[in-house]
């Protein structure tokens, strides 16, 4: 089996202090694909910069303590890619390619729009601006998982609230076509909906009202594979038995 582990981390130092890679290191995964690092190079701690047993690529937001992702792998990385390629989202710290052979996993945080209609319009460049970098990677003959937050809940199933979201960043119409075009059209595979089709199953939880508790959620942390290395999902998880950020890690175990 290969297991690749997704997480939103919500800043990546506190997530270690809050126990976060102790869990990681019995969970013996081959890749683990990390967003919001909320760091620097400079201010990450060694074992984290270079996680025992592990390769490593981070994308660095340029405004301190904001955004980031990592990749890291213990199987052999043929190349890696840091950056879409896109200067407006490059700068932000969104995007780590691994070729590993078997296919290109990507560690990647989409943008967030509830700050406001500038973050939102933002995300919707985005999102028209990832397409052709993950198709291209795709038509060139490789498979791809693209990991990460993707800050959409997609269908109703997604989130707990359904109708008091409906004019809310995250489950707005245009990001939910957004994501039905890409899926159905473009065709790439939830991998997680493909093995777990059960409502109440979420990645995010708000910190106000007790909500994790009372598990009023969305799942906005995705595994989207093409349909090749879909089909070789085996089993899925989300692991929220433990609070090491507001988001929860997402496990794929997929055949070798």
């Amino acid at each position: 089996m290969t297991r690749i582990i997704t997480f939103n981390a919500n800043g990546i130092r506190s997530a270690d202090k809050k126990g976060f890679f102790n869990w990681f290191a019995g969970q013996d995964a081959d890749v683990l694909c990390v967003q919001e690092l909320k760091a620097q190079a400079e201010t990450l701690p060694e074992h984290l910069l270079r996680l025992p047993g592990y390769e490593s690529r981070f994308h660095f937001a340029e405004k301190k303590g904001y955004s980031g992702c990592a990749l890291y792998t213990r199987l052999p990385a043929k190349s890696w890619k840091t950056g879409m390629g896109v200067p407006e989202f490059d700068s932000e710290g969104r995007f780590v390619a691994a070729d590993l052979g078997f296919a290109v996993v990507i560690s990647c945080y989409f943008p967030s729009g509830t700050s406001g209609d500038e973050r939102q319009a933002a995300k919707y460049r985005f999102l028209e601006a990832i397409v052709p970098v993950v198709d291209g990677i795709r038509d060139s003959g490789r498979q791809v998982v693209l990991c990460g937050d993707m800050n959409i809940a997609h269908k109703e199933i997604d989130l707990k609230n359904w109708k008091g979201n409906l004019d809310h960043s995250g489950f707005l119409p245009q990001e939910r076509a957004w994501m039905t075009e890409f899926l159905d059209q473009h065709g790439w595979v939830d991998v997680f909906r493909r093995l777990d089709p059960n409502p109440g199953r979420y990645t995010w939880w708000s910190q106000r009202g007790k909500a994790r508790e009372k598990n009023v959620g969305w799942r906005i942390d995705y595994q989207l594979a093409t349909p090749q290395i879909a089909e070789r999902a085996r089993q899925t998880s989300i692991y929220a038995d433990e609070k090491f950020s507001d988001h929860a890690p997402l496990i794929i175990d997929y055949d070798a």
